[in-house]
């Protein structure tokens, strides 16, 4: 017999009636994040059902999902416009440069190469147009619906000649088969997702064997620990802060009036309460049997204007951001 949550147990007396002083476990399967959860049921004695901690877990989880993906699809269909100007951690030339280079690397890795490849959060296009410019034929997921139709504009030629499919879903509701894919980047993705374990692992079943996953642009181990000293620990403080300041010195001159959003749910695991764990990645791709997996710190320039800071940044402090290329 099927029992639902919160359901009063007088209305399941009759059922109970033969056995009244017995303690009927009713083991209820739940799947959360691919795994099972028991969930046990309390006695006759009581007046109503508890559900125990794994449910309300699972509750909370679900909660937290459509608080992630509402968050994400509000932020970044009004981000939309103004993408490539509100983000020069991603879109300055010392960034793109490394970008490219490390595409080329990752390209030459792949074994039998295809030419496929999957941008998941694909966004305006950063990942998708080195994609394409490499001559993959590229399928580019996005959640936002703003972004989507900013890809398909941008990239039109491309979308004419069926070198790019573009698709607006969360990582849920996509299936695209296993071993679809030669190579699938995730360029600033992770930290955006309300499950980033299953999202890869689910991104691990669309690779073919020989296929590279190449994933970039998160926070690293360091990011929110304190430095190794008091100086370093000052200069990481003073760069951090200093980059905003910079940032909104060059926006007044192009005249760019930044928007209030809050990052609170879309950049969910990029806060030091919950952050990005790397480890949980690497054993990811160990469980999948990936042949090989390695992460690279680097570090960001995060302002237009040159932060005169960022050479002692670099030389006292550790690196704030990671990549990872991993071979199935």
């Amino acid at each position: 017999m099927e029992i639902m949550p919160n359901m009063h147990l007088s209305a399941n007396r009759e059922v109970f009636a033969k056995n009244p002083e017995k303690l009927f476990l009713n083991i209820l399967y739940v799947e959360n994040r691919t795994r099972l959860h028991k969930t046990y049921m309390c006695s006759l004695s009581d007046e109503t059902l508890i559900w125990r901690r794994e449910v309300r877990s699972l509750t909370e989880t679900k909660t937290l999902r459509d608080k992630v993906h509402e968050a994400n699809i509000a932020v970044h269909n009004v981000e939309v416009s103004y993408y490539e100007l509100f983000h020069p951690e991603v879109y300055s030339n010392q960034e793109q440069k490394r970008i490219i280079d490390t595409v080329k690397e990752v390209d030459g890795l792949i074994a039998d190469n295809k030419k496929k490849a999957l941008d998941f959060g694909a966004g305006i296009g950063n990942m998708t147009e080195k994609l394409l410019a490499l001559g993959y034929e590229v399928t580019a997921v996005d959640i936002s619906a703003a972004m989507c139709r900013a890809l398909r504009k941008k990239f039109a030629g491309y979308v004419d000649a069926k070198q790019l499919r573009v698709v607006n879903s969360p990582i849920e509701k996509v299936d695209f088969g296993s071993g679809s894919f030669d190579l699938i980047t995730c360029y600033s993705v992770l930290h955006h997702l309300p499950d980033y374990e299953d999202t890869l692992k689910r991104l691990c079943d669309f690779l073919k064997q020989g296929g590279v996953m190449y994933l970039d642009h998160e926070a690293s181990p360091y990011y929110w620990k304190l430095e190794p000293t008091m100086l370093a620990e000052l200069v990481k403080a003073i760069y951090f802060h200093s980059n905003p300041i910079l940032n909104s010195i060059y926006f007044g001159v192009v005249g760019f009036t930044v928007p209030n959003l809050d990052y609170t749910y879309s950049d969910y695991w990029h806060k030091k309460e919950h952050s990005l764990n790397h480890q949980k990645i690497g054993q990811t791709f160990k469980k999948e049997k990936f042949t090989f997996a390695r992460r690279k710190d680097y570090y960001l320039t995060g302002s237009w204007i040159f932060n005169p800071i960022f050479s002692i940044y670099k030389h006292v402090c550790r690196p704030e951001m990671s990549y990872w290329i991993a071979k199935k």
